[in-house]
C-alpha cells in the first residue's frame, strides 16, 4: 500500500540535536515542510556519507522552510556517541531520531524485519503532515541529497498552484503543465 497522500501517524521518539536530547513527535511535521531520512545503522559505511551530504544541503533546505530529520533503529544515545566520534557525523545539526522500538520505521514501511534495521528511505512531508514523496534504496545504494532541493521546490509549487503539475526535470522558473483535455496526446 502506498504511503503517498497518507498523514504521518502518532509517534513519540527521542532524538539527538545540537548537543541535546529532544523529543520528536508527528506534530513536529506539521506547519512546515519536512524531510525524513531513514538509514540502516550508526557506525556503518554508506550512512555517514549520506548524512554528511544531507547536512551539506541543510541550509538550502532550511531556506525553503524545510526541517530535516534522520532516523535509524539505534538509540539517541548511540546517535550522540556517533556524533562525538565521527568527523562526518560531527557536522550534523539536524535532529537524529532514535527508533529502537522500530515503530517509526514500521509506520513508514522501511523496516527490514530480518535485520531489524531501516532501509534507506527518504520522505518529503507537507505542512499538513502528509507524505508527498517516497524514495527507498537498497542498502548498498547511497542517496544524493541535492535531488531533494528540486523535489521540495516542485512539491511546494504544486501545493501553491492547484491545477498545475511539474514535468520531468522541472526546475524552479521553468514551465509547468495544466492537465486538460487539450493536452491529451500532445505531450
Amino acid at each position: 500500500m502506498s504511503l503517498i497522500g497518507k498523514e504521518v501517524q502518532a509517534f513519540t521518539a527521542q532524538a539527538y540535536k545540537n548537543g541535546e536530547f529532544i523529543e520528536v513527535t508527528e506534530a513536529n511535521f506539521k506547519g512546515q515542510w519536512s524531510v525524513v531520512c531513514f538509514y540502516p545503522a550508526d557506525f556503518s559505511f554508506v550512512c555517514p556519507t549520506e548524512l554528511e551530504d544531507l547536512q551539506g544541503q541543510y541550509s538550502t533546505l532550511k531556506d525553503l522552510g524545510v526541517e530535516v530529520y534522520s532516523v535509524s533503529t539505534d538509540t539517541h544515545f548511540v546517535h550522540k556517541g556517533w556524533h562525538d566520534s565521527s568527523e562526518k557525523i560531527g557536522k550534523i545539526t539536524y535532529a537524529m531520531i532514535g527508533d529502537p522500538s522500530q515503530a517509526i520505521s514500521r509506520q513508514f514501511d522501511v523496516l527490514n524485519e530480518e535485520s531489524g534495521l531501516a532501509d534507506r528511505g527518504t520522505f518529503i512531508i507537507d505542512p499538513d503532515g502528509v507524505i508527498q514523496t517516497v524514495e527507498i534504496n537498497a542498502d548498498g545504494i547511497g542517496r544524493d541529497a541535492s535531488t531533494l532541493v528540486n523535489k521540495i521546490k516542485a512539491a511546494q509549487y504544486v501545493r501553491q498552484n492547484p491545477g498545475e503539475v511539474c514535468p520531468a526535470k522541472w526546475e524552479e522558473g521553468s514551465e509547468t503543465l495544466t492537465p486538460s483535455l487539450d493536452l491529451v496526446g500532445k505531450i
